[in-house]
Parts: C-alpha cells; structure tokens; sequence
C-alpha cells in the first residue's frame, strides 16, 4: 500500500513538471500582500470615488460594520447604511500598519490608522481602524468586519 502511492506521489510530480505546471502554493507572505494590497485598493478606491462606493464594492455579502451608536450592521443591514451614506464632504484614506493571516490563509486582519479630509476645511480627523478579511472564490479578498475609532494625535 505504501509503495503504491509513493507510486501516485511520484507520477503526479512528474506528470506536472512534464506539462510545467507547478501546484499553486503560496506562502504566508504571500497572502499577507495579497490582503495588504487589498486593504490598499480599498483606500484607494475611497480617495478615488468615495468611501461609499469604496465600502460597498469591498464587503462580503455578510460582512458587519461597527459603528459609534449603532448595535452591530450585518449584510443587507451594513450594505444599506453603507449606501445611505452621504460622503460628499469629506475624503478618506487610510493605511495598513499590519496584518495577519489565520493558518488556513482564508481569514485576515489589518489594522492602522486613517485620515478623514474635511473638504474647505484645514482640519482632519485622525483614527485607527481594524478591518477582517475573507478570501472570495474568485480569489478576491473581501472584508467581513470593519471598525474604526476617532482619535489618534500626530505620530
């Protein structure tokens, strides 16, 4: 029995580096830019055309907002406060400062800090933020948690 797939193990190997093809295996650091890049694209995409374009392209269908006021918002719930939003007099942006990627590199966390420009206005409101990320079947990275607290001084 063991002989026979020792066998298997071994004409699989050859069989895929005969049409050269290698398993797709990717490394914890790999997953960690994947989230990062998506934490980043979701920043971008707020500066870009609005948080709340931003917020509604970047949940997963059960994704949960936590807001100051707010009992917890849950799916269809945080997709209509998400698009009840009214983010024409501001810009938000923010930045990873880390992350984390569960063993199964289907779950991951960012946290760091964000910055709400008031437009015709100097002044700004600083925050840190924690958002939970869930791995989509296209690949695509999605968040399942968002929260973020007011109040961070000048680093």
């Amino acid at each position: 029995m063991k002989k026979a797939l020792l066998l298997l193990v071994i004409s699989a190997s050859i069989l895929a580096c005969h049409n050269n093809k290698m398993p797709d295996v990717k490394t914890s650091l790999d997953i960690k830019a994947e989230v990062i890049n998506a934490d980043r694209a979701f920043s971008k995409m707020s500066e870009e055309k609005g948080i709340k374009e931003a917020f509604m392209q970047f949940i997963d269908s059960d994704g949960v907002l936590l807001r100051p006021g707010y009992m917890p918002l849950k799916g269809a719930n945080a997709i209509d406060y998400i698009s009840q939003e009214n983010d024409s007099g501001f810009t938000m942006t923010w930045e990873p400062s880390g992350v984390s990627v569960a063993k199964s590199g289907e779950l991951a966390y960012t946290y760091g800090t964000f910055l709400m420009q008031i437009h015709g206005k100097d002044s700004v409101v600083r925050g840190t933020y924690v958002s939970v990320w869930r791995k989509q079947s296209d690949g695509t990275w999605k968040y399942v948690l968002d929260s973020g607290n007011d109040g961070v001084g000048e680093p």
